[in-house]
């Protein structure tokens, strides 16, 4: 299986570009699962199709699925979610209040790692493309199974004897059963710590930048770019949406296709070798298969969607006489804001409002920090013994 994940600062067209991938991998015989886990909910109005929670077939070999998280809840997580609300209702919260704090922060996104994960393990999908949120959410779900795994280490485990010692408590005022919303919890985890590594694999999973010619919007995927290469996944494309074409664009246009035409050298010279596939404006909306078809045309041009476009290793551990030797690619950051801590067997990487958090063979639990440096783009990390 090939998943595929495009991301980008919202309003760029990642909706479109995701769709367009879809169809023209379903039209190669590819069969394709197309799944926005962006609330908003437009990939039915690109596809121009009423779509549902669960996978619809809209072509042969093409389905589509927008996520509920209400309804993934209800239909695989019901033990856990009852767990939730009989919790805030023990401690006085109202009905409604309590169905509303059933979802847990980061549910969502969870919700949407754990369908991935039933299909990549039921294997009924040759690609699976995946519409997200904006950056920001992105970022969120791909964290959230290593931030899942710190908290588990340090905070669950631990404290598994006390949850479960209050949740007796609460079985006997309540004469309600929780034990299988605890053990659905931990299967959870489990779950994610699993599609994780399957995401991780740059030879399953790839993801697709997507921006436009503008100041702000290239800030954003330059920061999308180097967040992603900090938690290890592969950038295999950046796409540059909504060129607008100089000949056919009258002289009011004429300061603007110039700024474009900078913005786009910029790119290319930033994110090289990576490749980088342009698509023109349309001159108007687009929605539907057939519009669909003619951008994922103008996107690929004869380059097969479901290949991998470009492979690179964002992070390394290296044995040397010390200790180890660990590297990772930080591409457009400054050394003053990077700050890194180790922990156990944990080094904390911080930049800015991120953290990434990665976890050493359990050995270097006895390894020692002696430095760290940035050579950019490179973080290098010295472990000592």
């Amino acid at each position: 299986m090939r998943i595929i994940l495009f991301t980008g600062k919202g309003g760029v067209g990642k909706t479109t570009m995701a769709a367009a991938t879809a169809v023209e991998a379903a039209r190669k015989g590819i069969k394709t699962l197309v799944i926005s886990t962006d609330p908003a909910h437009s990939l039915s109005d690109a596809m121009d199709i009423s779509l549902s929670p669960e996978p619809v077939q809209i072509q042969p070999n093409l389905y589509a699925q927008e996520f509920d998280v209400y309804y993934s809840m209800e239909k695989y997580w019901n033990n856990m979610r009852n767990l939730m609300q009989t919790i805030f209702r023990w401690r006085g919260v109202g009905n409604v209040v309590a169905e509303e704090l059933s979802v847990l922060p980061g549910m969502e996104e969870a919700s949407a790692f754990l369908w991935l994960e039933k299909y990549y393990r039921e294997g009924d999908y040759e690609l699976i493309v995946i519409d997200s949120a904006p950056t920001g959410e992105t970022l969120t779900l791909l964290s959230l199974p290593q931030v899942a795994k710190s908290w588990m280490t340090k905070a669950f485990s631990r404290k598994n004897l006390a949850v479960r010692t209050v949740t007796k408590g609460v079985q006997v005022f309540t004469g309600v059963p929780l034990d299988k919303g605890l053990e659905e919890l931990e299967e959870l985890f489990d779950k994610l710590e699993k599609i994780q590594q399957v995401f991780l694999d740059p030879k399953v999973c790839s993801i697709r930048i997507v921006t436009n010619p503008e100041r702000m919007v290239v800030k954003e995927a330059k920061r999308a770019y180097t967040y992603l290469q900090l938690y290890g996944y592969n950038v295999d494309a950046v796409i540059i949406n909504r060129i607008l074409p100089k000949e056919e664009v009258g002289r009011v246009f004429k300061n603007y296709i110039e700024s474009q035409a900078g913005y786009i050298r910029e790119i290319e010279e930033s994110f090289d070798p990576i490749p980088v596939l342009k698509v023109e404006h349309q001159g108007r909306e687009v929605f539907g298969i057939e519009l669909l078809k003619n951008i994922a045309r103008s996107l690929y041009a004869g380059k097969e969607p479901a290949k991998i476009l470009h492979l690179d290793k964002p992070f390394e551990l290296i044995e040397n006489k010390e200790g180890y030797f660990f590297k990772t690619r930080l591409p457009f950051v400054k050394e003053e804001e990077i700050e890194l801590k180790k922990f156990g067997d944990e080094l904390v990487i911080d930049l800015g409002n991120r953290r990434r958090s990665i976890i050493l063979p359990r050995f270097a639990s006895f390894l020692k920090l002696k430095e760290y440096r940035f050579q950019a783009p490179w973080l290098l990390v010295s472990l000592v013994k």
